[in-house]
């Protein structure tokens, strides 16, 4: 308790940056660089030190054989036993933790037990415990890149490639298996012959810094400014490919009804075999902007409007066209002793074709409800573990991809000078004229990839908005 430092002291963190640019012809330039950037510690370390025991204790009460819970219909008063330490003096005396001394060791056998006779029927409480890890290292990122960039009358080309790398990153273990978890999981939780717990400690989640990440893209761009056509684009096209065994330090998050989009590592003794596309992968993504000044005053039947209204016209536009980000199918059901919350992933028997062109566009995988007929979940089979007597499924983490991503923005835009006092800037009136996703396209989001869930390969929701439009007045004086 009150760990001094908190977490191990890491003075190798260093950032050293290297770049060199080389005009090798008149109009072209090369460039290469590279950078080593440290990642310094945050407070989600210190809240995996101070969000749960013995600063926070969430006990609970489940009916078993021999122990039932009567039902109440009023709040029962729940006192926590004092908690000591190794040498049998209260670990919080007077309930004030500033006066604890550094590095106080707990008698954690002793709270169980004195936890556990406060039940009905003396149910033993493995505490679920939260830290970090004695090895944490401070992490770093490693990136580098080389360009070549050439002018070509007034367009200016680019090809360069970006490439990074995520050493020592952040994210959580679960030596002790997940809740529930059976004894060839549980190593540090006690059991009878019977498999039934006896004391321990629970799950165990620890801040790690084992992980990594790799990115590698090529990126090609194209750009003009010609003030005297009055036109100015950029366009950029990248094919990159990153990959990770996770893609964020808290796991286990959803999005729409049905959609997990990161769960815990199927196999929390070995978290690198999750590794896969990051979760925020998008193979191909192009993007284009545009604005063109429109010379209304040119045009012959529209002279006689006036140079007010035919003068200070632009045509904006941003198209972005991308490929579909990863996703995972998950049985839905604990395969194996490891415990609830893990990824627990299926093995994949037929390959499905993966479409939104059907007739029936919401159903991605394409056999309606029979899409888990592509997969099979390994539980009842023999030498396996835990209540459903299985295995770890041999499908991959992020191995398929959700629909793409198509969208134009458009706006028309109209800056009017109004009449000013002699000396001073005039004001200007401008109108906007927008339409987002102008063609309305339909940009489905991920399906459904819980396997034994309702509604399996279909798509419940939309990446996006429907066409929507808007008007504007701003006055800018």
């Amino acid at each position: 308790m009150n760990p001094q430092p908190p977490y191990s002291q890491d003075w190798n963190g260093w950032g050293p940056r290297l770049s060199a640019e080389w005009q090798a012809a008149r109009n072209t330039v090369v460039r290469a660089g590279g950078a080593i950037t440290s990642i310094l510690p945050n407070l989600f370390w210190m809240n995996f030190l101070t969000g749960g025991f013995p600063f926070i204790v969430d006990p609970y009460l489940s009916a078993t054989a021999g122990a039932p819970l009567p039902f109440e219909d009023a709040v029962t008063a729940f006192n926590l036993p004092t908690l000591y330490t190794t040498t049998g003096q209260p670990a919080v005396p007077g309930g004030n933790t500033r006066v604890v001394p550094p590095n106080t060791n707990l008698d954690m056998p002793r709270y169980e037990s004195d936890l556990s006779a406060l039940t009905p029927g003396r149910q033993p409480q493995p505490l679920a415990m939260a830290g970090m890890a004695p090895d944490i290292r401070t992490g770093y990122i490693v990136s580098q890149t080389a360009s070549v960039e050439r002018t070509v009358k007034d367009v200016v080309l680019g090809a360069s490639y970006v490439g990074t790398a995520g050493v020592k990153l952040e994210t959580v273990n679960s030596p002790n298996g997940y809740a529930g978890a059976s004894p060839q999981f549980a190593r540090f939780t006690q059991f009878n012959p019977q498999g039934q717990i006896t004391g321990g400690y629970g799950p165990e989640y620890f801040v790690t810094t084992g992980s990594h990440s790799t990115y590698h893209a090529l990126q090609l761009s194209a750009s003009k400014n010609n003030p005297r056509l009055g036109l100015g684009f950029q366009t950029s096209y990248a094919f990159s490919k990153s990959i990770d065994d996770t893609s964020a330090v808290v796991v286990g998050y959803g999005g729409p009804i049905g959609t997990i989009i990161q769960a815990a590592p199927q196999d929390p003794r070995n978290p690198g075999a999750d590794k896969g596309p990051s979760t925020f992968d998008v193979t191909q993504a192009f993007t284009s902007s545009l604005i063109q000044v429109l010379p209304l005053d040119r045009v012959s039947f529209l002279r006689p409007l006036g140079k007010r209204f035919n003068t200070g016209w632009q045509l904006l536009n941003i198209t972005t066209l991308a490929s579909g980000s990863p996703f995972t199918v998950y049985s839905g059901i604990q395969q194996t002793g490891a415990g609830a919350g893990g990824g627990d992933r299926p093995d994949q028997i037929a390959v499905p074709v993966l479409s939104t062109s059907r007739t029936i566009r919401e159903d991605y995988f394409g056999r309606g409800a029979d899409n888990a007929s592509f997969f099979s979940v390994p539980i009842n089979i023999p030498g396996g573990t835990g209540p459903n007597s299985g295995r770890f499924g041999t499908l991959g983490r992020n191995t398929f991809r959700g629909p793409g991503m198509h969208d134009l923005d458009l706006a028309l835009i109209k800056d009017t000078a109004l009449s000013s006092r002699a000396g001073s800037e005039p004001p200007t009136l401008e109108f906007r004229a927008e339409s987002f996703n102008a063609f309305n396209l339909v940009n489905f989001g991920l399906p459904v990839n819980i396997l034994r869930g309702s509604g399996f390969g279909l798509v419940n929701h939309t990446a996006g908005t429907s066409r929507q439009i808007q008007f504007s007045l701003k006055l800018l004086f």
